[in-house]
Formats: structure tokens, C-alpha cells, sequence
């Protein structure tokens, strides 16, 4: 019964500040700061912005690192960073004079989102950051610098036709891989907080879905997959997208440099381990956000009217469309509980496929406003679509003077839950315990339920039919069924 929904679910993302101050804290970006403010007029670049050779040993002392043996190329990267997000401006001497001379060194000025990491706002920040992020993703996803040995012509320039890379292919994979530890990361039956083994992710984007046990083939296409994706997370961490624990490099030489999948009794973790942070996950979905694919997060909804939450609200699992109605209603304080209740109420009303599941968010809804939202709930106890809502509220609440329902609103009601509860695709145990439950308490049920107008009575009765556990009701369902499609019919 459920239309089409966004394939990812919500994701509770941290206050723009909060993402802000991490993204300051990624250590590469913290190098490129430190790095940019370094660096003036008698900072030496080559013509592509990069640091000259002679430059790197200074500049890594200066961020701590003159005794690492990888300092010169922890900075270099840095600065890279640094030019590549607008912390550091490089003036190319060629444009200046149109020099020939591959040996001009460049100019170097502070850039303007120098000024901007320290005095702009959150967003300020995280627009910076993505760059950044943006550029890490190329470089993670470049062929590495020991494949152009034997590419390079005789004027040095490097054959990339020979290069057996694809750039778009490469980019594909990394955001495949990204994609899917975002989604292991927000699913019920995912990780949550936890990490999850590289095995795990490089087999989810090689072994096709339908497959059974992998044959030898497919496992050593995840071996090639989890090395190519040990160095990419490597790559990656220091910007703060996640926190990863590389392969054990002792397996590398057990197995002639390329990790096998582990078998049952191995320790993972010697595998790789990988951790989506609250940084990341923004990250990730920003990307995903631009590329057109529907990420959404909690809070997308609270500024929207009450018909757009509450269909909104149809891929969200339970604590997420909580959470989500809670900012609904905090946006709406103002305004009054009673005055969020009559919106929702009315928005709740209709007779389309969307309705019964509108009507479900609409009952958490006011579960979440409060015993103050009861005046406009009695508004609606004779609405024949609310009305059995409305008293199912007030009853949960003690309410005194709750009028009893005709017996075709309780029908109505019986089968409007049900197609909601179809729509939501929830736990088909707790669906079935509410057939029974339900078609139980009333003597007859299947003889009132095929007469009941209701969009949906036909759909329900079918579902019924197959949910039922006794072979008579459920044939009971299926014949109720039949009858109201034929009487729908005629």
C-alpha cells in the first residue's frame, strides 16, 4: 500500500556549531590554518601553488613535525589544503608576465576564508570544510604517484591514456562505499555509534545481493576492494569524515600484500575497522544532497506545515519522527497547543492513500502536545474520519465525558489503523497481534467490516486473510474481502 519514499532514512545530525568546531578540529584542516598563517610574501610555491622542496622541511617544523620521518609530506598536504579552500591566495607568475619559465615560483597572500575560519559564522565554516572535503575525495580517489613510473614521456609529462584509471569510476566507488557505511550507519539493524569491519563494507558495494556463498572469484574481488579501500580511508580520516583502523600490516605480509577476507574464527578488527563521525555524516549527506539523491534529517520538517509533516513523516522510524514532531510543535509554542492540534487535525482528514498514515502521525502528534490540546480535539468527536482518533485520545488521558462511538465509527476506525499500520510497513508480528486483536474484540467483525466506506476496507480485509493465524477467520477475511471489491464495483 506504501508509495514511493526516499530509499535513506533521517539522520540526526549535530547543531551546525557543534559540526563547525569539529570541522576546525580535523587535523588536516588545523595543519592548513596553521600552515596559512604562516606562510607571506617570502613563502616559496612552484608555478602550480605547491610548496617548493626546499620550503617543506620549515614548513613542517613549523606544525610540530620536523622530527617525522613523513613530516615534508604531511605538510605538503596541508598546504595543498590550504590553496585548494582559499586559506592561502597564489598569484601564477605566468599570468603575471607570461613567463615560460616552468621554474617561476609564485606569490603567496592570505586568503579571504582565512578570515573567514576565525570570524565567520558556522556555516562559514562548514562551507570551507566541504571544500576541503571535496578535495581530500579527489585526492583519495587518484591513481597513487608510483603507478606514473613507467607513464612518464620523455618531456615528463604523464601518459594517463596508458593509466588504466578511470577517474569517474574511481569517484563512483568511493561514494558507493561512503553511501552505503552512511546507511549501515542510521539503519535499525546497522552499527549505530559503532564501527563497522572493512570486510563488511567492501563486500556490501562487490557481492551482489542475491548471491548466496561467495565463489573465490567474488572474494578476491573484496580483498582487491579492501585494500583500495584501506588506502582511501587513510586518506580520508585526517579530514575528520571518520575514524578508521587500518588492515594490520602484518597480514599484508602473511598474505603476500593483499588481506584475504577473514575467516569466522579471525579477528576482524585486524581487518580494518571504520567509524562514521558526526562530522562525517554531514559530509556525506551534503554530497549525497548535491548529487540529487533525497538525505533527509531531522529537522527538515519543523518550519513546514502540518500536512507536509505528517506525510513526511512516512520513512521515518519511531524515535526519528519523535524527535522530528518535537521541533514541529517547539516551532509552534507561540502559537499555542491548541491552535498545533486543530493544524494537525485538519490535515489529518482525507480520503486519499496517504490518509490512514496522516492520521496514525497525526495521534503521536498530539500524544506529544499534551492534555492542553483537548479542546481541539473535542472540536472534531463528531468528524467521522477524526472522531474515533479524537475519543481514542481522550480516553488514553482519563478524560471524563467521552461520548461513546456508534458502531460505525468503530469499524471505520478498526479499518483505517490497519491501513496505516500496512502503510508504515512496521514489525509484521505487532501487525499481525493487532489483526487478531482487533477482529477479535468485536463478535461478527467480517460481517460489518466489507460494509464499512473506506477507501482501503478491501486492501485490509485481504491483508487480514493473510495475516489471520486461525485458517477460519482468515478465510472469513478473504471472503469479506471479496465482497466489498464487489460492492465497490457496482
Amino acid at each position: 500500500m506504501s508509495a514511493e519514499r526516499p530509499s535513506l532514512p533521517p539522520v540526526r545530525l549535530h547543531t551546525e556549531a557543534e559540526l563547525a568546531r569539529d570541522a576546525l578540529a580535523a587535523p588536516l584542516l588545523a595543519r592548513a590554518v596553521r600552515l596559512a598563517r604562516w606562510a607571506g610574501p617570502g613563502t616559496r610555491v612552484g608555478a602550480g601553488g605547491e610548496l617548493v622542496d626546499a620550503q617543506l622541511p620549515e614548513a613542517a617544523a613549523h606544525l610540530g613535525l620536523a622530527d617525522d620521518e613523513d613530516g615534508a609530506a604531511y605538510a605538503s598536504e596541508a598546504w595543498r589544503l590550504a590553496v585548494d579552500t582559499g586559506l592561502v591566495d597564489v598569484e601564477d607568475p605566468h599570468e603575471e608576465d607570461g613567463a615560460a619559465d616552468d621554474d617561476a615560483e609564485g606569490t603567496v597572500t592570505a586568503g579571504e576564508n582565512l578570515t573567514l575560519l576565525t570570524g565567520g559564522s558556522p556555516q562559514d565554516v562548514l562551507a570551507i570544510w566541504l571544500d576541503g572535503l571535496d578535495a581530500v575525495h579527489a585526492d583519495a580517489t587518484a591513481p597513487a604517484f608510483d603507478d606514473f613510473a613507467d607513464l612518464v614521456n620523455e618531456d615528463g609529462s604523464v601518459d594517463f591514456d596508458a593509466l588504466d584509471w578511470d577517474p569517474e569510476e574511481e569517484a563512483a566507488f568511493l561514494d558507493g562505499v561512503l553511501g552505503n557505511l552512511y546507511v549501515l550507519t542510521l539503519s535499525d539493524a546497522g552499527p549505530g555509534d559503532g564501527p563497522v569491519p572493512l570486510p563488511a563494507l567492501a563486500a556490501s558495494v562487490v557481492v551482489p545481493e542475491d548471491m548466496g556463498e561467495p565463489t573465490d572469484e567474488v572474494l578476491e574481488q573484496v580483498s582487491e576492494a579492501m585494500m583500495r579501500l584501506d588506502d582511501q580511508f587513510r586518506v580520508l580520516e585526517p579530514i575528520g569524515i571518520v575514524e578508521y583502523r587500518p588492515v594490520d600490516e602484518s597480514l599484508l605480509v602473511e598474505e603476500a600484500e593483499e588481506a584475504s577476507p577473514p575467516a569466522d574464527d579471525e579477528d576482524v578488527t585486524r581487518y580494518g575497522m571504520v567509524r562514521l563521525t558526526p562530522l562525517g555524516l554531514y559530509g556525506i549527506r551534503e554530497r549525497m544532497l548535491e548529487a540529487g539523491v533525497d538525505a533527509p534529517a531531522v529537522g527538515d520538517l519543523a518550519d513546514k506545515g502540518a500536512d507536509v509533516l505528517l506525510d513526511g513523516l512516512a520513512p521515518y522510524p519511531e524515535d526519528a519522527a519523535r524527535a522530528e514532531i518535537g521541533l514541529w510543535l517547539g516551532r509552534r509554542e507561540a502559537d499555542g497547543a491548541v491552535a498545533a492540534a486543530a493544524e494537525l487535525l485538519g490535515a489529518a482528514r482525507g480520503a486519499d492513500r496517504g490518509a490512514p498514515l496522516r492520521r496514525l502521525h497525526c495521534q503521536q502528534a498530539l500524544a506529544l502536545a499534551g492534555p492542553a490540546a483537548e479542546p481541539a480535539v473535542r472540536e472534531v468527536l463528531d468528524d467521522a474520519e477524526l472522531g474515533g482518533l479524537a475519543r481514542v485520545w481522550l480516553a488514553e488521558r482519563g478524560a471524563a465525558d467521552v461520548p461513546a462511538p456508534p458502531e460505525s465509527m468503530i469499524f471505520w476506525l478498526a479499518i483505517d489503523t490497519i491501513a496505516a499500520q500496512l502503510d508504515a510497513e512496521g514489525d509484521m508480528g505487532e501487525l499481525q497481534e493487532l489483526v487478531e486483536g482487533l477482529s477479535g474484540q468485536h463478535s461478527g467483525f467480517f460481517d460489518e467490516a466489507w460494509r464499512v466506506e473506506h477507501p482501503a476496507t478491501g486492501e485490509v480485509l485481504e491483508a487480514m486473510g493473510r495475516l489471520h493465524r486461525d485458517r477460519k477467520t482468515a478465510k472469513d477475511a478473504r471472503k469479506a474481502a471479496f465482497k466489498a471489491r464487489s460492492r465497490a464495483k457496482s
